[in-house]
């Protein structure tokens, strides 16, 4: 089974393609500074909309979702965000956790798998 890779970096790929899978690596907002986790939340999902269909697919095709926040007291905010987002009715397996993010301004992070249709 072929491997694509897509966005490829020097540290990692945006996107990886494994047969019928969809990996993307973990997201978070590129205008961070002074934004809140429901901007953040925003700019990622777009970005996300956006890397999914560079590897042909959407959110409706979605399967598993990883989410971490800086601080777990933020988690309605980011799911009233998420809620108007998500594809009703196609909705993936999801966990969300708080962890200590790799920058201080990153307030959300955002890793989701996907299938091709």
């Amino acid at each position: 089974m072929a491997i694509r890779r897509i966005h490829v970096g020097p540290r990692m790929s945006g996107i990886v393609i494994n047969g019928n899978n969809v990996h993307l690596s973990g997201m978070t907002a590129a205008k961070r500074e002074g934004r809140s986790v429901a901007d953040q939340t925003r700019d990622i999902l777009a970005r996300i909309d956006e890397l999914l269909a560079d590897a042909g697919t959407s959110k409706e095709h979605l399967v598993q979702v990883n989410i971490w926040l800086s601080d777990i007291g933020t988690f309605n905010e980011m799911n009233a965000v998420w809620d108007q987002w998500v594809s009703p009715g196609n909705t993936p397996a999801r966990a969300t956790v708080e962890a200590r993010l790799a920058l201080p301004d990153i307030k959300v992070e955002i890793q989701v798998h996907a299938a091709l249709p």
